[in-house]
């Protein structure tokens, strides 16, 4: 599979039933019907939105990174890519993509990744894993901090270099750049808009994103 797709979604803003603006450093958690679609903009370039998916009627099935590598041979994520459960299951199908190219293997920044990353000092700085914890604490949902696994960098660029590491780089992705995905089955978002100061994935600014869900239209 090629490294980039863009595909342009044929789908109004007009007739969607879900319109959301979130804040940097901010999280986010919804469900998502069978058959809805859902879509991710990157209103001002450069931002990464880490994201996990859980079946909605079973949480022990869960987006797993591992199984959706292996069924697309590549790395990373764009449109035609089946989002596999950790039962190797699609829990949705990216329909829609103008980035073209989204991060699997990068994880959720946390306290103690920007400690080892960068400094001590850097310890108590806001991360992604502190979102998802605040997002499921504070929601009726039921969920707990061992369901958290790893997750999705929407608009993120993590490179792997000749000698198999990873490197957080300058983002690709512009303002008003999105990914769009279908919902396969019932699903729960669970989404941090990454607050991250420390590397160039967001050219060191965290910016707002804009969600929205689409009805079915068959």
């Amino acid at each position: 599979m090629p490294d980039r797709i863009i595909v342009e979604s044929a789908l109004p803003l007009e007739t969607a039933i879900v319109d959301y603006t979130l804040e940097a450093g901010e999280p986010w958690i919804h469900p998502i019907s069978a058959g809805q679609t859902f879509r991710i903009v990157d209103l001002c370039g450069n931002q990464a939105v880490d994201t996990f998916f859980f079946n909605a009627q079973n949480y022990a099935e869960r987006y797993s990174a591992t199984d959706t590598i292996v069924g697309q041979n590549n790395i990373y994520l764009t449109t035609g890519t089946k989002l596999l459960s950790n039962f190797a299951r699609p829990l949705l199908t990216i329909t829609a993509d103008t980035c073209g190219r989204h991060d699997t293997l990068g994880g959720a920044c946390s306290t103690e990744s920007n400690t080892v990353r960068y400094s001590l000092d850097k310890r108590y700085m806001h991360a992604c894993r502190q979102s998802f914890l605040r997002a499921i604490v504070h929601s009726q949902y039921g969920l707990t901090k061992r369901d958290i696994g790893s997750n999705i960098n929407f608009f993120m660029n993590v490179p792997v270099t000749s000698d198999g590491k990873l490197e957080f780089a300058d983002g690709i992705s512009d303002p008003g750049k999105y990914v769009e995905m279908r919902a396969e089955i019932n699903v729960l978002a669970l989404l941090s808009n990454c607050p991250q100061l420390n590397n160039p994935c967001n050219a060191y600014n965290p910016t707002p994103v804009r969600l929205l869900i689409w009805d079915s239209t068959k």
